[in-house]
């Protein structure tokens, strides 16, 4: 059996270079998880998991070593494009019920917009699942309010990172990630 994260860290960063692998680099940097060997995993929250602090999350990771996260990036070289990168998270009230994240990128959308977005994203795979009404056509707030009223959701958040394209045309690059860390007993 493979490994089960038991904490959750959440980070975002932005770098920009004329090399858009080096903006990337820079993107992580910026995140804190540049010197660890990323996986990318798909977007199941585990059951029992906690979201703990980034500061709490990187003092149980060292340099070099294999992390899973999910994660999502954007990059431009388009001078003064707003885009971003999200991971949103629905965390059930059931505890050993398994939850959702979910990735977004977008161009043209503020931080508020696509972390919502990503944010109702996961609700609405967790909502699924646990039996919840899902009306897309409603909006944000009342798909977040019949959620609430469930008692079946109780936590949504997002990590997003915005930036605007460098005006000189240098790249840009975005980065949002949910990272996986091991936590005692």
């Amino acid at each position: 059996m493979g490994p089960i994260g038991k904490g959750i860290f959440l980070t975002k960063g932005v770098g920009k270079h004329r090399e858009k692998l080096t903006s990337f680099e820079l993107a992580l940097r910026d995140a804190r998880i540049a010197e660890f060997n990323l996986v990318r995993v798909s977007s199941i929250f585990p059951p029992g998991c906690r979201v703990i602090s980034i500061q709490d999350g990187l003092r149980r990771l060292s340099p070099g070593q294999i992390v899973y996260a999910v994660m999502y990036d954007n990059a431009t070289d388009e001078p003064h494009r707003l885009m971003a990168a999200s991971v949103g998270l629905a965390i059930p009230a059931d505890r050993n019920q398994y939850g959702y994240l979910s990735e977004h990128k977008s161009f043209g959308q503020t931080d508020e917009k696509a972390g919502d977005y990503a944010e109702d994203l996961a609700a609405m795979m967790l909502a699924t699942i646990l039996g919840v009404e899902f009306d897309p056509n409603l909006s944000y707030d009342e798909r977040k309010d019949i959620w609430r009223l469930s008692d079946k959701i109780v936590t949504t958040r997002n990590i997003t990172q915005s930036a605007i394209g460098d005006r000189d045309g240098l790249w840009t690059s975005v980065v949002a990630a949910a990272v996986f860390v091991d936590l005692p007993g």
